[in-house]
């Protein structure tokens, strides 16, 4: 995990961490053997409550974090950053969470409301740095890693459904490969599931994407089958996570209505364990707005609320792929 040495670093890192640049925020990092571990954004409140400090001290306890480092973005009309921060560090310190880090950041400016130091924190604090410009973006561009979308709504477009996904003769195709549960060949339609997945990825390590409307429609079709769906949760690996996860999010901008929710779990599992938490809570987003009651939507949103570090859930997922792998082959 990067490190962070400056106030400028955390102000640049803070958009990659995310995935966007933050308004109207607090965002939270947890620092493990002085390395970054977890990123939190949560709304800007009006005020912090002695129950909402110590629950998002609960998520730094959970993360084992050595301390934190707090960034506020506040609006020009808001001038109660200081005192949100004093409130929230006060409660994390009484928690058990040293604070090491703690910024304003208002009207293109930031400062450090715990440096002392006036030449190295002015009153008035610095501009913004560009982030184009910075180290840390030359190191997330050499490792493939996209800079952060403008704002959150940015963000939210890349999961929005296409305007195709409404079309009424798709939903029919995509109804075609819909798997009931009291089928008579649900093992035989749950395997060429699997065989549709291995074929459509196949295509998409090839570059050519979602091309072969059939297979997409027979794809989303499948994932209708919670056993399908289960087995695409685990079959990425660490090589093959980017691969899936584009896969994955361009299908669940074709999806169409009353088939949206088993994708858009996947990609917020995916988004989750790869440290993304806002993109996988905007999945759910679209998982609920599809079936509010879906059941692992349910799971994942006590998952991602609990703060269960992105390591943790990556085990529990290796360790139920075998499983459904049994289940699928030798049921």
């Amino acid at each position: 995990m990067p490190t962070l040495t400056s106030a400028h670093d955390l102000i640049t890192a803070i958009p990659f961490l995310i995935g966007f640049h933050p308004t109207n925020s607090i965002v939270l990092i947890s620092i493990k053997s002085d390395s970054i571990g977890m990123a939190m954004r949560i709304d800007l409140p009006i005020q912090l409550d002695s129950d909402a400090i110590d629950l998002l001290a609960h998520h730094f306890l959970r993360d084992k974090a050595d301390a934190a480092l707090l960034v506020a973005y506040m609006p020009d009309d808001r001038e109660d950053g200081d005192s949100l921060l004093i409130s929230l560090g006060a409660g994390l310190i009484r928690n058990g969470v040293e604070i090491q880090e703690s910024i304003v950041v208002r009207s293109g400016r930031y400062r450090s409301i715990i440096c002392r130091d006036l030449e190295c924190c002015p009153t008035l604090g610095k501009s913004i740095p560009a982030i184009e410009e910075s180290t840390i973006a030359a190191e997330h561009v050499v490792a493939g890693i996209p800079m952060p979308y403008a704002n959150i709504s940015e963000l939210t477009e890349t999961l929005a459904a296409d305007p195709s996904s409404f079309d009424l003769p798709w939903s029919d195709e995509v109804n075609r490969f819909y798997i009931a549960e009291d089928s008579e060949q649900l093992s035989e339609l749950r395997r060429d599931g699997i065989e549709t997945m291995d074929l459509l990825v196949d295509e998409y390590r090839m570059g050519r994407g979602p091309t072969e409307q059939t297979l997409v429609a027979r794809m989303i079709g499948r994932m209708s089958d919670v056993q399908v769906r289960d087995y695409a949760l685990g079959v990425h690996c660490e090589d093959t996570y980017d691969l899936y996860f584009t896969m994955w999010r361009e299908l669940l901008r074709l999806a169409p209505r009353g088939f949206v929710a088993p994708i858009a779990c996947i990609v917020a599992a995916m988004a989750y364990e790869g440290g993304d938490g806002a993109l996988a809570q905007k999945a759910l987003d679209r998982a609920f707005s599809d079936d509010e009651k879906y059941p692992l939507a349910a799971l994942l949103r006590r998952v991602f609320n609990a703060g269960w570090p992105p390591e943790s859930f990556a085990q529990m997922r290796n360790e139920l792929h075998p499983k459904v792998i049994a289940a699928i082959f030798e049921g």
